[in-house]
């Protein structure tokens, strides 16, 4: 099989549910030279911390007395899906600003699933590969070694 071409000017996102870095390939298809273009960070603190409130009760039947506890919400779960939505915008307006014809995305499996549900149409016909890695914590170095031994 034929590794996927990460050319000139190609877009790479590598995130998470808290951090993005967009990335730009400087070099071309077989030398890569990523370059720092974005960082965003979430600030995403523990369900703990973000809500105080118990779960909430709901009652089974009007007239049984039975009650039972709803599942409390997670909101640093709900926080990651937000973020993997605003991930998603801030790729199409830079694949839209830069009219880029290629896109690498780089995330963890579940980050890479919320990206995937979010991505506009025009950005999803720019993807010419996907990676299910974390890298958010790599230096660009290695996020470029990862990239040319896996893809």
């Amino acid at each position: 099989m034929n590794k996927p071409a990460i050319p000139h000017n190609t877009i790479v996102l590598v995130g998470d549910g808290r951090k993005a870095l967009f990335l730009r390939n400087e070099g071309d298809e077989k030398f890569l030279n990523l370059k720092l273009e974005q960082v965003f960070e979430d600030e995403n603190p523990p369900t703990h911390v973000q809500g105080s409130e118990g779960p909430g009760r709901v009652s089974k039947a009007m007239h049984s007395g039975q009650r039972s506890a709803v599942e409390a919400v997670d909101w640093h779960d709900l926080e990651k899906h937000q973020f993997a939505r605003k991930m998603a915008a801030a790729l199409e307006q830079l694949v839209r600003q830069r009219k880029t014809k290629a896109v690498v995305v780089v995330a963890p499996p579940r980050a890479l699933a919320d990206l995937r549900g979010a991505l506009h149409d025009d950005v999803k016909d720019c993807l010419v590969a996907e990676l299910h890695k974390d890298l958010t914590k790599h230096p660009v170095a290695e996020i470029e070694k990862h990239l040319t031994e896996n893809l």
